[in-house]
């Protein structure tokens, strides 16, 4: 399972989702859906556009963990 560290990302930049929406002009429900790993794919794009302006690089955006590991976390 690919799992989203823009929460984590967020908060180690004090930053909001509404902030990002601003200064990217990204669309609110798709970086939501991000933010609360309710999304089932995500464009290139957007992924471009959110290492610009966070300044990461995208293996410090998301993680694989195995499905079963994850699982085993709940």
């Amino acid at each position: 399972m690919i799992l989203s560290k823009f929460p984590v990302i967020l908060a180690e930049k004090k930053l909001r989702v509404a902030d990002v929406v601003r200064a990217t002009g990204m669309s609110k429900s798709t970086l939501h859906k991000l933010y609360n790993e309710d999304s089932s794919r995500i464009d290139f794009n957007t992924v471009n556009e959110l290492c610009k302006f966070l300044e990461v690089q995208v293996g410090d955006l998301f993680v694989y963990v195995p499905d079963d590991e994850h699982d085993e976390g709940k």
